[in-house]
């Protein structure tokens, strides 16, 4: 499996890139704030076709390049219900009003084709299965994504803003909450 990872845009958010294999196809996660440059380097580098953008939740750190990305690429993205208004209202999410500079200039909205993730789906997408789990708390509908294990390749976990290095996500913005936080971080 290739994984290629990059921190994006200003908040240093994580996005990967994942495929079997270079030169195959792949899904892209999480393409945050500035994310389209590094996104098609990647996919030049390793000889990658994208078929899906899949989204772990709908904070603008995460989803501001997904326009572009998919557009430039004629693929759907995937997100769950409870975060997708974010894509079209992210001050929403953060608690701004409307109008308020953001980051500049960013082109919000969903694009042409939007599927909704569920609570323990599996998703077979670029050759590759993906087991989704709902991990409400950092927003209300945060979700991982796990690929399976094989003999040759261990599970992969990809966790968004549900777990970090030494820490968790952040509760205290809008729709955040601590016990569910506590909870998905118990049984996801």
């Amino acid at each position: 499996m290739l994984i290629a990872g990059f921190p994006a845009g200003a908040w240093g958010t994580n996005c990967y890139v994942v495929a079997p294999a270079a030169g195959e196809e792949c899904v892209i996660i999480d393409p945050g704030h500035q994310a389209a440059q590094g996104v098609e380097e990647t996919l030049r580098k390793h000889r990658l076709k994208p078929v899906a953008v899949v989204l772990t939740h709908g904070h603008i750190d995460h989803v501001a390049s997904v326009v572009p990305v998919c557009g430039a690429h004629d693929v759907p993205a995937w997100i769950h219900p409870a975060d997708r208004y974010m894509m079209s209202d992210p001050e929403k999410a953060l608690g701004r009003s409307i109008g308020m500079p953001l980051m500049g200039e960013l082109t919000v909205g969903e694009p042409d084709a939007v599927h909704e993730l569920t609570d323990g789906a599996e998703l077979k997408l670029a050759g590759m299965d993906f087991s989704v789990a709902h991990a409400p708390g950092h927003t209300k509908g945060s979700v991982t994504f796990r690929t399976p294990e094989t003999s040759e390749v261990p599970s992969v976990f990809f966790s968004g803003d549900l777990l970090f290095a030494g820490s968790i996500g952040r509760t205290d913005l809008p729709g955040g909450d601590m016990a569910e936080m506590l909870e998905s971080l118990t049984r996801v």
